[in-house]
């Protein structure tokens, strides 16, 4: 059998906008993935449904797989002939072991290749409005592990007289690297700065000095990960902060999916600097449909489209069946403004079925079972153009995208997204769906929404006086503005 080949990417801190286009590329590529806990689950869904993903994670106070065990799963996958990443936070070369990892592989003549990332220290520190350099604060800058306690052949001489050092993972050993620093002739009045879960929206920082960052960091009970700058640097902060200024700052959202296509609303909050988590995670499959049955389909009166998936699959069929989109004389109607604009992408336009009449035939093309069709959809008859389903691989990567900070609000956009998050959360392990539900403020788009909602027994905070993503976004950013 033919080696595969293994790719170490860095995964950036955890804004998944800083991974890289080749590090995506790799992950949407992949057979396997084994990842670590300090990125951001959400590149996830970038993977191929079929690709195997592999938790590696480990805590500092936990050991979870070992490195050896790590190394074996290298080696075993790339020689079942299998493309493999090793997904890490930040980037792999720094505190990452990848050359430890690729040491294993290099033993077993196994190709390797490196994807870089944005490395923790320099994204989390801008993110807090501090930059690593300048020509008048800092023109040298150090990177150490803060992982141990002291350790002699640490050079603390040569970092105090580094301009900017950032201490990776150091919170547990802040007062050792606070003493070592002082006794070896760093003042006490330098500014420090430790940065929890750096470029997350959950991104908390605390602002001090030598003498009292510990008390400080103590205070406000900042754990790892986290990010440890110390230097003069550091008072720029006020001028350059950017990110902890954003209208959703510090505030943590989980969305109720119910399809493949891209939420808008998560993308506008976290735009606004909201951290955003999706549930569930959907996948779409084609539904073969004949040419003889979707030339039938075309002399209806009205075509009403469920979501966008229903959309693609329809058009899509016609495509491979070389029918051209101009044979088609039904008026066109959509259940959301997504699907309309999915049939603008191809070209065609469509009403809301607010608009849609009584009179003429009816075909209603969904993505569900026919005997799971909504009866609110009307009485034509049915089509099932693709078929969606929900990727059990994320039932068990969900509750470490809940890890840390508590989500705040909850989110759902119509009805079936109330239905999906009750039957789906309900199966992951170690979340309770409900509870989360009463310790949130719930907002929801349309009153049919609300209804369902109320039908498990809660009640929404928020609903816009329009059923739009725009204005429930803005009930958002509005509601703590007296």
């Amino acid at each position: 059998m033919t080696k595969g080949k293994v790719y170490f990417v860095g995964a950036g801190p955890g804004d998944v906008g800083l991974i890289t286009v080749k590090g995506q590329k790799a992950i949407e590529k992949a057979d396997v993935i084994l990842y670590d806990r300090l990125l951001n689950p959400k590149l996830l869904e970038a993977a191929a449904f079929d690709c195997e993903l592999i938790y590696c994670g480990k805590t500092p106070y936990t050991t979870g797989i070992s490195q050896g065990e790590i190394n074996e799963l290298l080696v075993s996958k790339a020689l079942a002939g299998h493309r493999v990443v090793r997904l890490k936070g930040g980037d792999p070369a720094v505190f990452g072991r990848v050359g430890e990892e690729a040491e294993s592989l290099k033993d077993e003549g196994i190709p390797f290749e490196v994807i870089p990332g944005v490395t923790s220290s320099i994204a989390a520190s801008m993110y807090a409005g501090v930059p690593v350099t300048h020509r008048d604060y800092g023109r040298s800058f150090a990177m150490v592990t803060g992982h141990d306690q002291t350790k002699k052949d640490i050079d603390w001489n040569g970092l105090v007289s580094i301009d900017t050092v950032a201490f990776y993972m150091g919170v547990a050993n802040l007062p050792s690297i606070r003493e070592n620093l002082i006794n070896h002739g760093k003042p006490g009045n330098t500014p420090a700065l430790v940065i929890q879960w750096g470029t997350y929206g959950r991104q908390e920082s605390v602002e001090g000095t030598l003498d009292d960052i510990v008390e400080r960091v103590s205070g406000r009970s900042l754990g790892n990960p986290a990010i440890t700058l110390v230097g003069d640097i550091i008072s720029l902060r006020g001028k350059l902060q950017w990110f902890e200024r954003k209208p959703l700052y510090g505030q943590r959202f989980l969305v109720a999916r119910t399809g493949t296509a891209k939420s808008a609303l998560a993308e506008a909050l976290y735009e606004l600097g909201g951290e955003v988590i999706e549930f569930p995670k959907w996948n779409a499959a084609k539904v073969k449909i004949e040419e003889s049955q979707l030339l039938a389909f075309l002399s209806y009166d009205r075509i009403l489209f469920t979501s966008p998936e229903s959309v693609h699959g329809f058009l899509d069929s016609l495509t491979e069946q070389a029918i051209d989109f101009r044979r088609i004389s039904s008026k066109l109607y959509v259940l959301s403004r997504k699907s309309k604009k999915a049939l603008q992408q191809r070209g065609l336009t469509a009403e809301l079925k607010s608009g849609m009449p009584e009179a003429g035939t009816l075909l209603v093309v969904g993505d569900r079972n026919r005997d799971l069709r909504d009866p609110a959809h009307g009485d034509g008859d049915y089509i099932q153009s693709i078929a969606k389903f929900v990727d059990e691989r994320f039932l068990e990567i969900f509750p470490r995208m809940l890890d840390g900070k508590a989500v705040g609000t909850v989110l759902f956009s119509n009805r079936h997204s109330v239905d999906m998050l009750m039957q789906y959360g309900n199966k992951v392990a170690d979340v309770d769906v409900e509870a989360l539900l009463k310790q949130a403020s719930i907002g929801v788009i349309g009153e049919s929404t609300g209804n369902r909602l109320q039908d498990y027994g809660f009640t929404s905070d928020m609903m816009p006086k329009e059923p739009s993503v725009e204005q429930l976004v803005d009930l958002i950013v509005n509601r703590n503005v007296c």
